[in-house]
């Protein structure tokens, strides 16, 4: 899955928009790299997102198409 879908989808941003401009803006790293919005998410990557002085660091734990609001938060975990 797309790294801008599953930051949509597993609703740590909440606009597919922002999360493309994040990624553009090279505020989003997976596995320690830079990474575009095109790529590709699998279970077990790392990503860290910097939201102006803090930084967000999750792993992803599955990857679904779509889901409820209420089971967005088993997609990934806080590390």
């Amino acid at each position: 899955m797309r790294l801008d879908k599953f930051l949509k989808v597993s609703r740590i941003i909440k606009r597919r928009t922002v999360a493309n401009e994040a990624c553009d803006a090279g505020r989003v790293m997976v596995n320690d790299r830079p990474a575009k919005a095109s790529a590709q998410v699998k279970a077990g990557d790392i990503i860290e997102i910097g939201f102006g002085t803090k930084s967000v660091r999750v792993e992803v734990l599955n990857v679904q198409e779509t889901v409820k609001k209420e089971e967005a938060k088993d997609l990934f975990k806080y590390l």
